[in-house]
């Protein structure tokens, strides 16, 4: 999208609203924000002694306790019953054998397939593995699948969805494909291998008998005797020509509770008190990989979560100064996001403030790096930018005026195409808040070769870039918490399902 496009339209709307020149005092308190202390709050978070802040585990409750008193010495409320903690239990999942062999093959798990379904069997189950290629209509009405495994072919297609179809057709079980490349298959394994003496954490619900065991496209094609070429072309309307295998199958299933909890602080607003704009983070991460490796997260999401403090302290000094912003706002540090966005889930479910008086959710994860798509431009000066005009007209607006205003970075939009591939709509706590029809910002800086690794260190951090965005983030913040009226929920959410 072209510069002057975006300075025509933020102008244009920005005419009927009362703030154009720049706010001194919104940026006196920015420059408070300062790669000096970005990189101090980072070196502890993302240090080995956190050992990878892992929901439920040492380091992510080392983490906390770090969060809790920053904000006490910042004065800042605890808003849980005068306390910082959101404490709840989330239980821990782990299949203490999983066995699924097809012929004569014996596969190995989180090496040949991994397993993301559920269920929890005392013996093992035979069944004969068909073809259905494509959970279309057509071919469940020419494939038999009642007590069978399922070998769906679900590339590009949303996994639990034909799941959820075969299963309510009589399945016993499915073996499902979802990517092409072993390449692809063989990072996804290696890291339900790296968690999988862990188990698998969320919130506690009734089992299922769904043995769902996920392949790459080659080992589809190997157990059916079969090409991948030919297994796609029976995927779409001749799932039958290909051959039924007799397969065995068992999954054991074991259950722990895990404490965890999110971290919040709160600014009480002038005027506008009741209304809430929450910033948030995650300050969880994936913790200590299978090889004794520590997993520091630094970016992710490291930065988001001292950008989030950073911010805090920069709205507490004002706020001293006698410049308490109109509407409240709540510092948010969430845990369990590696795990399925489990924090943001449960304030969402059961938050402090009402949801119909939460105005915004800013949600900022992983702003300290430079991605593949930035790494050789000559203005390495940019943030992604997604979710920000589906649910209001205005909050896209309020935060371009905001970047042209103060800090002119290159505001990139493509991850926010409903059809992103990469879905990393999805990937974040603002999804919770969004879900809500709570108008939403996500701050993003792409992926890179360290993102989920053992080299997602402090090193490689680009602080600058990191406080610009940062800035920005709080330049936003100050306006939509400062503004006459709350930004209008006159969109409708078109991205309601995981």
């Amino acid at each position: 999208m072209k510069r002057t496009y975006l300075l025509a339209g933020a102008i244009a709307l920005m005419m009927s609203w009362p703030t154009m020149a720049q706010d001194a005092q919104a940026i006196k308190f920015a420059s408070t924000i300062s790669e000096q202390d970005l990189e101090k709050h980072l070196n502890y978070l993302a240090s080995d002694e956190l050992e990878g802040r892992d929901t439920g585990e040492k380091g992510q409750k080392l983490a906390a306790e770090y969060l809790v008193n920053f904000y006490k010495e910042l004065d800042l409320k605890g808003p849980v019953d005068g306390g910082y903690l959101q404490k709840f239990d989330l239980t821990s999942v782990a299949w203490g054998d999983i066995h699924l062999q097809v012929g004569k093959q014996k596969l190995k798990n989180n090496e040949d397939f991994v397993f993301i379904g559920d269920g929890n069997m005392n013996r093992s189950a035979k069944a004969d593995l068909v073809f259905l290629g494509l959970a279309n209509e057509e071919n469940l009405k020419n494939v038999d699948v009642k007590g069978k495994l399922v070998g769906l072919w679900a590339i590009g297609g949303r996994a639990q969805t034909v799941v959820k179809d075969v299963m309510d057709a009589g399945a016993a079980g499915v073996v499902i494909v979802t990517m092409e490349g072993q390449a692809n298959f063989d990072r996804l394994a290696n890291r339900y291998k790296s968690l999988s003496g862990r188990g698998r954490l969320g919130f506690d619900t009734p089992t299922k008998q769904e043995p769902v065991f996920m392949v790459s496209s080659n080992k589809m094609a190997e157990l059916f005797g079969s090409s991948v070429e030919e297994l796609k072309e029976a995927a779409k309307s001749n799932p039958g020509s290909i051959k039924p295998q007799k397969a065995t199958y068992q999954v054991k299933k074991e259950k722990k509770t895990v404490s965890t909890e999110n971290v919040m602080a709160y600014l009480e607003g002038t005027d506008k008190k009741e209304e809430v704009l929450v910033i948030s983070s995650h300050y969880d991460h994936i913790g200590i990989s299978s090889d004794g490796q520590i997993n520091n997260g630094a970016d992710d999401d490291g930065s988001g979560t001292v950008s989030v403090m950073e911010i805090a302290e920069a709205f507490a000094l004002a706020a001293k100064e006698g410049n308490r912003p109109r509407r409240s706002i709540l510092f948010l540090n969430v845990t369990g996001e590696e795990k399925g966005l489990l924090g943001s889930q449960y304030y969402s479910e059961n938050p402090i403030f009402p949801l119909e008086n939460t105005v915004n959710n800013i949600n900022i994860d992983m702003v300290g790096r430079v991605d593949y798509e930035y790494q050789d431009a000559e203005n390495k000066n940019y943030v992604y930018v997604i979710g920000s005009e589906m649910l209001s007209s205005h909050l896209k607006v309020i935060n371009e005026y905001n970047n042209i205003t103060y800090s002119n970075l290159i505001l990139d939009y493509r991850y926010d195409a409903e059809d992103d591939p990469n879905r990393f709509y999805y990937r974040s706590d603002h999804y919770n808040f969004a879900k809500h029809n709570i108008p939403v910002i996500f701050f993003f800086n792409g992926v890179h070769d360290d993102y989920h690794q053992p080299t997602d260190t402090v090193d490689k951090i680009e602080w600058e870039i990191m406080k610009n965005r940062a800035r920005l983030i709080f330049h936003t913040s100050w306006d939509l918490a400062n503004r006459e009226e709350r930004t209008p929920v006159d969109g409708s959410n078109t991205r309601t399902e995981r």
